[in-house]
């Protein structure tokens, strides 16, 4: 009774390490092998998908601060920098098309990306730089 009492406690461990594990993984490794700018949302695309090495680019860029691409939004729906988004998909707050107020989502990759890239005087910035074929 006692090896059962201590099987079924070690498998009940087991099976909430592994909920554990496929719960928070993606969050946690979502953009460490991020390589191109995720595109499902879209469907059918116009242009080729954008090549974006997450981390490559943080390096570069010298960006400690998820914050500075992955910015919240306040209860009224404007955009807050005090808060990060990290781990969650742009699309959960920019829909492809929005039926309110929102920021439609290409329009926030391109504001996102190409203001940062001005600001900076460094990165493409114009369709062809990102959109390689």
């Amino acid at each position: 009774m006692q090896k059962t009492h201590v099987r079924q406690t070690l498998a009940f461990i087991a099976v909430v390490a592994a909920l554990l594990v496929v719960y928070l993984a993606p969050a946690a490794l979502s953009q460490d092998d991020m390589t191109m700018v995720p595109v499902d949302a879209f469907g059918v695309l116009q242009r080729p998908q954008v090549a974006f090495d997450h981390d490559d680019h943080n390096e570069k860029a010298m960006l400690d601060d998820c914050g500075v691409c992955h910015h919240g939004r306040t209860d009224d729906g404007k955009m807050d920098m005090e808060y990060s988004s990290e781990g969650e998909s742009c699309e959960s707050c920019h829909p492809v098309k929005p039926e309110g107020g929102e920021t439609p989502l290409m329009r926030a990759y391109h504001r996102q990306c190409i203001t940062c890239h001005m600001d900076e005087a460094k990165g493409p910035v114009t369709c062809g730089e990102c959109h390689q074929k």
